[in-house]
Protein backbone atom coordinates (compact mmCIF):
# COMPACT_ATOMS: atom_id res chain seq x y z
CA UNK A 1 0.00 0.00 0.00
CA UNK A 2 1.32 3.43 -0.94
CA UNK A 3 1.53 6.08 1.80
CA UNK A 4 -1.10 8.78 1.19
CA UNK A 5 1.63 11.42 1.31
CA UNK A 6 3.67 9.70 -1.40
CA UNK A 7 3.02 10.81 -4.98
CA UNK A 8 2.19 7.99 -7.33
CA UNK A 9 4.61 7.33 -10.15
CA UNK A 10 3.38 7.84 -13.69
CA UNK A 11 4.40 5.82 -16.72
CA UNK A 12 5.73 7.53 -19.88
CA UNK A 13 2.28 6.87 -21.42
CA UNK A 14 0.23 8.60 -18.74
CA UNK A 15 -0.85 11.49 -20.96
CA UNK A 16 -1.88 9.04 -23.68
CA UNK A 17 -4.16 7.28 -21.19
CA UNK A 18 -5.65 10.59 -20.09
CA UNK A 19 -6.47 11.50 -23.69
CA UNK A 20 -8.13 8.12 -24.10
CA UNK A 21 -10.37 8.80 -21.11
CA UNK A 22 -8.92 6.14 -18.80
CA UNK A 23 -9.90 5.89 -15.16
CA UNK A 24 -6.87 5.32 -12.93
CA UNK A 25 -5.98 3.35 -9.83
CA UNK A 26 -3.02 3.02 -7.47
CA UNK A 27 -1.23 -0.21 -8.33
CA UNK A 28 2.10 -0.92 -6.66
CA UNK A 29 2.72 2.80 -6.20
CA UNK A 30 1.91 3.64 -9.83
CA UNK A 31 -1.03 5.63 -11.22
CA UNK A 32 -2.23 3.02 -13.71
CA UNK A 33 -5.18 2.86 -16.13
CA UNK A 34 -7.85 0.59 -14.63
CA UNK A 35 -10.14 0.75 -17.65
CA UNK A 36 -10.90 2.94 -20.67
CA UNK A 37 -14.45 1.87 -21.48
CA UNK A 38 -15.89 -1.27 -19.90
CA UNK A 39 -14.04 -4.17 -18.32
CA UNK A 40 -16.12 -6.64 -20.32
CA UNK A 41 -15.48 -4.94 -23.67
CA UNK A 42 -11.73 -4.81 -23.06
CA UNK A 43 -11.62 -8.43 -21.93
CA UNK A 44 -13.55 -9.59 -24.99
CA UNK A 45 -11.35 -7.53 -27.30
CA UNK A 46 -8.29 -9.53 -26.22
CA UNK A 47 -10.11 -12.84 -26.61
CA UNK A 48 -11.47 -12.02 -30.09
CA UNK A 49 -9.00 -9.57 -31.69
CA UNK A 50 -6.23 -7.71 -29.84
CA UNK A 51 -5.67 -5.44 -26.86
CA UNK A 52 -2.82 -3.06 -26.08
CA UNK A 53 -1.58 -2.62 -22.50
CA UNK A 54 0.83 -0.23 -20.81
CA UNK A 55 2.94 -2.39 -18.48
CA UNK A 56 5.63 0.20 -17.81
CA UNK A 57 5.08 -0.15 -14.07
CA UNK A 58 6.80 -3.56 -14.19
CA UNK A 59 10.43 -3.75 -13.14
CA UNK A 60 13.44 -4.37 -15.38
CA UNK A 61 16.67 -5.39 -13.67
CA UNK A 62 19.66 -6.21 -15.86
CA UNK A 63 22.23 -8.74 -14.63
CA UNK A 64 25.33 -9.05 -16.78
CA UNK A 65 28.92 -10.23 -16.56
CA UNK A 66 30.94 -13.46 -16.80
CA UNK A 67 29.17 -14.99 -13.77
CA UNK A 68 25.65 -13.75 -14.56
CA UNK A 69 24.13 -17.22 -15.04
CA UNK A 70 25.79 -18.65 -11.92
CA UNK A 71 24.75 -15.62 -9.87
CA UNK A 72 21.10 -15.99 -10.89
CA UNK A 73 21.24 -19.73 -10.18
CA UNK A 74 22.29 -18.76 -6.64
CA UNK A 75 19.73 -15.97 -6.26
CA UNK A 76 16.62 -17.64 -7.73
CA UNK A 77 14.89 -21.00 -7.44
CA UNK A 78 15.15 -21.79 -11.18
CA UNK A 79 18.12 -23.10 -13.11
CA UNK A 80 18.80 -19.98 -15.16
CA UNK A 81 22.09 -21.37 -16.51
CA UNK A 82 19.99 -23.84 -18.54
CA UNK A 83 18.04 -21.07 -20.32
CA UNK A 84 19.27 -20.78 -23.91
CA UNK A 85 20.18 -17.48 -25.53
CA UNK A 86 16.98 -15.84 -26.73
CA UNK A 87 14.73 -17.83 -24.38
CA UNK A 88 12.86 -16.87 -21.20
CA UNK A 89 11.98 -18.69 -17.97
CA UNK A 90 9.27 -18.22 -15.35
CA UNK A 91 10.82 -18.43 -11.88
CA UNK A 92 10.69 -16.96 -8.38
CA UNK A 93 12.84 -15.35 -5.73
CA UNK A 94 12.27 -16.63 -2.19
CA UNK A 95 13.55 -15.77 1.26
CA UNK A 96 15.67 -18.06 3.45
CA UNK A 97 12.49 -19.74 4.76
CA UNK A 98 11.24 -20.43 1.23
CA UNK A 99 8.52 -17.74 1.27
CA UNK A 100 7.83 -16.17 -2.11
CA UNK A 101 9.25 -12.63 -2.41
CA UNK A 102 8.08 -12.36 -6.02
CA UNK A 103 7.50 -14.32 -9.19
CA UNK A 104 9.63 -13.28 -12.16
CA UNK A 105 10.36 -13.78 -15.81
CA UNK A 106 14.05 -13.95 -16.71
CA UNK A 107 15.09 -13.32 -20.32
CA UNK A 108 18.49 -14.45 -21.63
CA UNK A 109 19.20 -11.47 -23.87
CA UNK A 110 22.97 -11.67 -24.47
CA UNK A 111 25.93 -14.01 -24.09
CA UNK A 112 26.50 -12.77 -20.52
CA UNK A 113 23.34 -10.75 -20.04
CA UNK A 114 19.92 -11.42 -18.48
CA UNK A 115 16.84 -9.26 -17.95
CA UNK A 116 14.88 -9.97 -14.76
CA UNK A 117 11.29 -8.68 -14.71
CA UNK A 118 9.65 -8.40 -11.26
CA UNK A 119 6.22 -7.06 -10.36
CA UNK A 120 5.83 -3.33 -9.80
CA UNK A 121 5.24 -3.41 -6.05
CA UNK A 122 8.20 -5.71 -5.44
CA UNK A 123 10.66 -4.10 -7.85
CA UNK A 124 12.82 -2.25 -5.35
CA UNK A 125 13.11 -5.21 -2.99
CA UNK A 126 13.90 -7.65 -5.81
CA UNK A 127 16.58 -5.30 -7.17
CA UNK A 128 18.11 -4.94 -3.70
CA UNK A 129 18.06 -8.70 -3.14
CA UNK A 130 19.71 -9.34 -6.49
CA UNK A 131 22.46 -6.85 -5.69
CA UNK A 132 23.02 -8.47 -2.29
CA UNK A 133 22.88 -12.07 -3.52
CA UNK A 134 24.86 -11.55 -6.72
CA UNK A 135 27.53 -9.09 -5.63
CA UNK A 136 27.86 -9.58 -1.87
CA UNK A 137 28.24 -13.36 -1.78
CA UNK A 138 31.38 -15.01 -0.48
CA UNK A 139 33.01 -15.20 -2.92
CA UNK A 140 31.23 -12.49 -4.89
CA UNK A 141 30.15 -13.20 -8.45
CA UNK A 142 31.68 -11.20 -11.30
CA UNK A 143 28.45 -9.46 -12.30
CA UNK A 144 26.79 -6.06 -12.52
CA UNK A 145 23.20 -5.57 -11.39
CA UNK A 146 21.40 -2.49 -12.74
CA UNK A 147 17.81 -1.51 -12.00
CA UNK A 148 16.71 0.07 -15.28
CA UNK A 149 12.99 0.13 -14.47
CA UNK A 150 12.46 3.89 -14.50
CA UNK A 151 14.25 4.26 -17.84
CA UNK A 152 12.31 1.45 -19.52
CA UNK A 153 8.76 1.23 -20.89
CA UNK A 154 6.84 -1.95 -21.64
CA UNK A 155 3.95 -2.26 -24.09
CA UNK A 156 2.02 -5.49 -24.59
CA UNK A 157 -0.13 -6.44 -27.57
CA UNK A 158 -2.19 -9.53 -26.82
CA UNK A 159 -4.83 -11.49 -28.71
CA UNK A 160 -5.44 -13.53 -31.87
CA UNK A 161 -4.56 -10.57 -34.11
CA UNK A 162 -1.47 -9.47 -32.16
CA UNK A 163 0.96 -10.70 -34.81
CA UNK A 164 -1.05 -8.95 -37.53
CA UNK A 165 -1.18 -5.70 -35.53
CA UNK A 166 2.60 -5.64 -35.13
CA UNK A 167 3.24 -6.71 -38.72
CA UNK A 168 3.50 -3.12 -39.91
CA UNK A 169 5.46 -1.97 -36.86
CA UNK A 170 8.26 -4.49 -36.29
CA UNK A 171 10.62 -4.20 -39.26
CA UNK A 172 13.41 -6.62 -38.26
CA UNK A 173 14.76 -8.81 -35.50
CA UNK A 174 17.87 -10.75 -34.58
CA UNK A 175 17.99 -14.26 -36.00
CA UNK A 176 18.77 -16.04 -32.72
CA UNK A 177 18.20 -19.69 -33.61
CA UNK A 178 17.10 -20.94 -30.18
CA UNK A 179 14.41 -18.27 -30.13
CA UNK A 180 12.92 -19.25 -33.50
CA UNK A 181 10.56 -21.93 -34.66
CA UNK A 182 12.09 -24.01 -37.45
CA UNK A 183 10.75 -23.24 -40.88
CA UNK A 184 11.46 -25.30 -43.98
CA UNK A 185 11.85 -23.64 -47.36
CA UNK A 186 11.95 -20.18 -45.79
CA UNK A 187 11.99 -17.43 -48.44
CA UNK A 188 15.21 -15.51 -48.94
CA UNK A 189 15.34 -12.19 -47.08
CA UNK A 190 17.53 -9.13 -47.34
CA UNK A 191 17.28 -7.50 -43.92
CA UNK A 192 20.97 -7.86 -43.01
CA UNK A 193 23.38 -10.47 -41.69
CA UNK A 194 21.81 -12.67 -39.00
CA UNK A 195 18.69 -10.50 -39.15
CA UNK A 196 15.16 -11.51 -40.10
CA UNK A 197 12.55 -9.18 -41.56
CA UNK A 198 9.62 -8.14 -39.39
CA UNK A 199 6.91 -10.54 -40.62
CA UNK A 200 9.33 -13.47 -40.32
CA UNK A 201 10.52 -12.65 -36.81
CA UNK A 202 6.93 -12.24 -35.64
CA UNK A 203 5.85 -15.50 -37.24
CA UNK A 204 8.78 -17.59 -36.07
CA UNK A 205 9.44 -16.23 -32.57
CA UNK A 206 8.76 -19.00 -30.06
CA UNK A 207 6.59 -18.70 -26.97
CA UNK A 208 8.79 -17.57 -24.04
CA UNK A 209 11.48 -16.25 -26.36
CA UNK A 210 12.85 -12.75 -26.93
CA UNK A 211 15.15 -11.06 -29.45
CA UNK A 212 16.47 -7.59 -30.07
CA UNK A 213 14.41 -5.97 -32.82
CA UNK A 214 13.52 -2.70 -34.51
CA UNK A 215 9.96 -1.42 -34.15
CA UNK A 216 8.75 1.93 -35.50
CA UNK A 217 12.41 2.88 -35.89
CA UNK A 218 13.21 2.19 -32.23
CA UNK A 219 15.55 -0.45 -30.80
CA UNK A 220 13.46 -2.78 -28.65
CA UNK A 221 13.43 -6.19 -27.02
CA UNK A 222 10.60 -8.16 -28.61
CA UNK A 223 9.26 -11.02 -26.46
CA UNK A 224 6.53 -13.56 -27.13
CA UNK A 225 5.26 -13.56 -23.58
CA UNK A 226 2.09 -12.39 -21.88
CA UNK A 227 -0.33 -12.65 -19.00
CA UNK A 228 -3.65 -13.15 -20.77
CA UNK A 229 -3.80 -16.73 -22.04
CA UNK A 230 -3.68 -15.47 -25.64
CA UNK A 231 -0.89 -15.27 -28.18
CA UNK A 232 0.85 -11.96 -27.98
CA UNK A 233 4.00 -9.92 -27.59
CA UNK A 234 5.63 -7.68 -25.02
CA UNK A 235 7.89 -4.89 -26.25
CA UNK A 236 10.55 -3.33 -24.00
CA UNK A 237 11.82 0.07 -25.14
CA UNK A 238 13.42 3.21 -23.81
CA UNK A 239 10.96 5.33 -21.84
CA UNK A 240 11.31 8.21 -24.31
CA UNK A 241 10.21 6.00 -27.21
CA UNK A 242 7.03 4.69 -25.58
CA UNK A 243 4.52 7.27 -26.80
CA UNK A 244 5.73 7.14 -30.40
CA UNK A 245 5.72 3.33 -30.38
CA UNK A 246 2.19 3.21 -28.91
CA UNK A 247 1.00 5.69 -31.56
CA UNK A 248 2.54 3.79 -34.47
CA UNK A 249 1.03 0.51 -33.22
CA UNK A 250 -2.45 1.96 -32.83
CA UNK A 251 -2.28 3.87 -36.12
CA UNK A 252 -1.26 0.73 -38.00
CA UNK A 253 -4.04 -1.28 -36.35
CA UNK A 254 -6.55 1.29 -37.57
CA UNK A 255 -5.62 0.45 -41.17
CA UNK A 256 -6.39 -3.27 -40.80
CA UNK A 257 -9.68 -4.87 -41.91
CA UNK A 258 -12.22 -4.62 -39.09
CA UNK A 259 -13.88 -7.52 -37.37
CA UNK A 260 -17.25 -8.71 -38.66
CA UNK A 261 -20.16 -6.78 -37.15
CA UNK A 262 -21.49 -8.75 -34.16
CA UNK A 263 -24.87 -7.05 -34.31
CA UNK A 264 -24.56 -6.16 -30.61
CA UNK A 265 -24.36 -2.44 -31.18
CA UNK A 266 -20.62 -2.12 -30.62
CA UNK A 267 -18.40 -1.03 -33.48
CA UNK A 268 -15.82 -3.79 -34.10
CA UNK A 269 -12.28 -2.63 -33.31
CA UNK A 270 -9.05 -4.38 -34.27
CA UNK A 271 -7.00 -3.06 -31.33
CA UNK A 272 -8.45 -1.92 -28.02
CA UNK A 273 -6.63 -0.13 -25.18
CA UNK A 274 -6.99 -2.29 -22.07
CA UNK A 275 -6.54 -1.55 -18.38
CA UNK A 276 -5.62 -3.53 -15.30
CA UNK A 277 -9.17 -4.78 -14.71
CA UNK A 278 -9.20 -6.68 -18.00
CA UNK A 279 -5.65 -7.87 -17.41
CA UNK A 280 -6.76 -9.38 -14.10
CA UNK A 281 -9.82 -11.18 -15.50
CA UNK A 282 -7.80 -12.48 -18.46
CA UNK A 283 -5.00 -13.87 -16.29
CA UNK A 284 -7.46 -15.53 -13.92
CA UNK A 285 -9.25 -17.32 -16.77
CA UNK A 286 -5.80 -18.48 -17.88
CA UNK A 287 -5.07 -19.82 -14.36
CA UNK A 288 -2.10 -17.51 -13.84
CA UNK A 289 -1.19 -16.52 -10.26
CA UNK A 290 -1.02 -12.93 -9.07
CA UNK A 291 1.41 -11.82 -6.40
CA UNK A 292 -0.43 -10.72 -3.28
CA UNK A 293 -3.25 -13.16 -4.03
CA UNK A 294 -2.04 -16.66 -4.96
CA UNK A 295 1.60 -15.88 -4.12
CA UNK A 296 2.81 -14.28 -0.88
CA UNK A 297 5.80 -14.35 1.40
CA UNK A 298 3.77 -16.48 3.82
CA UNK A 299 3.69 -19.46 1.44
CA UNK A 300 6.23 -21.42 -0.59
CA UNK A 301 6.08 -22.38 -4.28
CA UNK A 302 5.01 -25.87 -3.18
CA UNK A 303 1.97 -24.44 -1.35
CA UNK A 304 1.03 -22.58 -4.55
CA UNK A 305 1.17 -25.91 -6.46
CA UNK A 306 4.21 -24.59 -8.34
CA UNK A 307 6.79 -26.97 -6.95
CA UNK A 308 7.93 -27.83 -10.48
CA UNK A 309 9.47 -24.35 -10.70
CA UNK A 310 11.85 -25.19 -7.83
CA UNK A 311 15.05 -26.85 -9.05
CA UNK A 312 16.32 -28.62 -5.95
CA UNK A 313 18.83 -30.59 -8.04
CA UNK A 314 21.05 -27.59 -8.75
CA UNK A 315 23.81 -26.32 -6.49
CA UNK A 316 23.09 -24.34 -3.34
CA UNK A 317 20.72 -21.37 -3.69
CA UNK A 318 18.97 -18.99 -1.32
CA UNK A 319 16.08 -20.81 0.34
CA UNK A 320 17.11 -24.28 -0.85
CA UNK A 321 17.31 -25.86 2.62
CA UNK A 322 13.85 -24.66 3.60
CA UNK A 323 12.32 -25.67 0.26
CA UNK A 324 13.87 -29.14 0.40
CA UNK A 325 12.35 -29.60 3.86
CA UNK A 326 8.96 -28.33 2.61
CA UNK A 327 9.05 -30.77 -0.31
CA UNK A 328 9.35 -33.61 2.22
CA UNK A 329 6.27 -32.33 4.09
CA UNK A 330 3.87 -32.43 1.14
CA UNK A 331 0.36 -33.21 2.41
CA UNK A 332 1.15 -32.66 6.07
CA UNK A 333 -0.64 -30.28 8.42
CA UNK A 334 0.16 -26.63 7.78
CA UNK A 335 0.83 -27.06 4.05
CA UNK A 336 -1.47 -25.78 1.31
CA UNK A 337 -2.60 -26.66 -2.20
CA UNK A 338 -3.71 -24.16 -4.87
CA UNK A 339 -6.84 -25.39 -6.65
CA UNK A 340 -9.13 -24.15 -9.42
CA UNK A 341 -12.86 -23.96 -8.69
CA UNK A 342 -15.85 -23.49 -11.00
CA UNK A 343 -19.51 -22.93 -10.19
CA UNK A 344 -22.82 -22.20 -11.86
CA UNK A 345 -25.10 -19.19 -11.99
CA UNK A 346 -24.00 -15.56 -11.82
CA UNK A 347 -22.76 -15.12 -8.24
CA UNK A 348 -18.96 -14.98 -7.99
CA UNK A 349 -16.72 -16.01 -5.11
CA UNK A 350 -14.25 -13.21 -4.39
CA UNK A 351 -10.85 -13.13 -2.73
CA UNK A 352 -11.16 -13.76 1.00
CA UNK A 353 -14.24 -15.97 0.84
CA UNK A 354 -14.04 -19.12 2.97
CA UNK A 355 -14.10 -22.52 1.27
CA UNK A 356 -15.97 -25.27 3.12
CA UNK A 357 -15.63 -29.03 2.83
CA UNK A 358 -18.37 -31.65 2.80
CA UNK A 359 -18.66 -31.49 6.60
CA UNK A 360 -19.07 -27.73 6.58
CA UNK A 361 -15.65 -27.13 8.09
CA UNK A 362 -13.37 -24.46 6.59
CA UNK A 363 -10.70 -25.96 4.34
CA UNK A 364 -9.22 -22.81 2.82
CA UNK A 365 -9.71 -19.39 1.28
CA UNK A 366 -10.43 -18.03 -2.18
CA UNK A 367 -7.48 -16.00 -3.45
CA UNK A 368 -9.03 -14.70 -6.70
CA UNK A 369 -12.50 -15.07 -8.17
CA UNK A 370 -14.92 -13.60 -10.69
CA UNK A 371 -17.76 -14.31 -13.06
CA UNK A 372 -15.79 -15.42 -16.12
CA UNK A 373 -16.55 -13.10 -19.07
CA UNK A 374 -15.58 -15.80 -21.55
CA UNK A 375 -17.16 -18.86 -19.93
CA UNK A 376 -20.21 -17.23 -18.37
CA UNK A 377 -19.93 -18.92 -14.97
CA UNK A 378 -18.01 -18.28 -11.73
CA UNK A 379 -14.35 -19.31 -11.51
CA UNK A 380 -11.90 -18.98 -8.65
CA UNK A 381 -8.48 -19.95 -7.38
CA UNK A 382 -8.20 -21.00 -3.75
CA UNK A 383 -5.52 -22.04 -1.28
CA UNK A 384 -6.79 -25.14 0.52
CA UNK A 385 -5.51 -27.59 3.07
CA UNK A 386 -4.34 -30.85 1.47
CA UNK A 387 -7.14 -33.23 0.51
CA UNK A 388 -5.36 -35.93 2.51
CA UNK A 389 -1.80 -36.68 3.66
CA UNK A 390 -1.57 -39.50 1.13
CA UNK A 391 -3.11 -37.59 -1.82
CA UNK A 392 -2.65 -33.85 -1.17
CA UNK A 393 -4.12 -32.73 -4.52
CA UNK A 394 -7.90 -32.34 -4.61
CA UNK A 395 -9.54 -34.63 -7.16
CA UNK A 396 -11.23 -32.94 -10.10
CA UNK A 397 -14.98 -32.98 -9.62
CA UNK A 398 -14.82 -32.71 -5.82
CA UNK A 399 -17.81 -30.69 -4.61
CA UNK A 400 -17.07 -27.83 -2.21
CA UNK A 401 -18.97 -24.83 -0.90
CA UNK A 402 -17.86 -21.21 -0.75
CA UNK A 403 -19.33 -18.79 1.77
CA UNK A 404 -20.13 -15.62 -0.20
CA UNK A 405 -21.29 -13.02 2.33
CA UNK A 406 -23.34 -15.53 4.27
CA UNK A 407 -24.74 -17.35 1.23
CA UNK A 408 -23.50 -20.76 0.15
CA UNK A 409 -22.16 -21.12 -3.38
CA UNK A 410 -21.60 -24.64 -4.71
CA UNK A 411 -18.31 -25.01 -6.59
CA UNK A 412 -16.30 -27.98 -7.80
CA UNK A 413 -12.60 -28.60 -8.29
CA UNK A 414 -11.66 -28.38 -11.98
CA UNK A 415 -8.45 -28.49 -14.04
CA UNK A 416 -6.51 -25.27 -14.51
CA UNK A 417 -6.48 -23.20 -16.68
CA UNK A 418 -10.18 -22.46 -16.98
CA UNK A 419 -9.66 -21.13 -20.52
CA UNK A 420 -7.34 -22.36 -23.27
CA UNK A 421 -7.04 -20.51 -26.55
CA UNK A 422 -7.51 -22.40 -29.80
CA UNK A 423 -4.19 -23.03 -31.53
Amino acid sequence: MTDSTTALRRTPLHEVHERLGASFTDFGGWDMPLRYSSDLAEHRAVRTSAGIFDLSHMGEVRVCGPDAAAALDHALIGEISKVGLGRARYTMIVDEEGGIIDDLIVYHVGEQEYLVVPNAGNRERVAEELVRRCTSSDPAFDVRVQDQSLDTALIAVQGPRAEEVLGGVVTSGAGVQAALRPEEDAPAEDCGADVLCGPTILRRLRYYAAVRATAAGHSVLLARTGYTGEDGFEIFCEAGAAEDLWTVITDHAATLPPLPDTGEGEAPTVLTPCGLAARDSLRLEAGMPLYGHELTEEITPFDASLGAVVKLGKSEFVGRKALAARAEREGQAGTKVLVALAGEGRRAARAGCTVLGEDGEAVGTVTSGLLSPTLGHPVALALLAPASPEEPAWAHGTELTVDVRGKQLAMRVVPSPFYKRSR
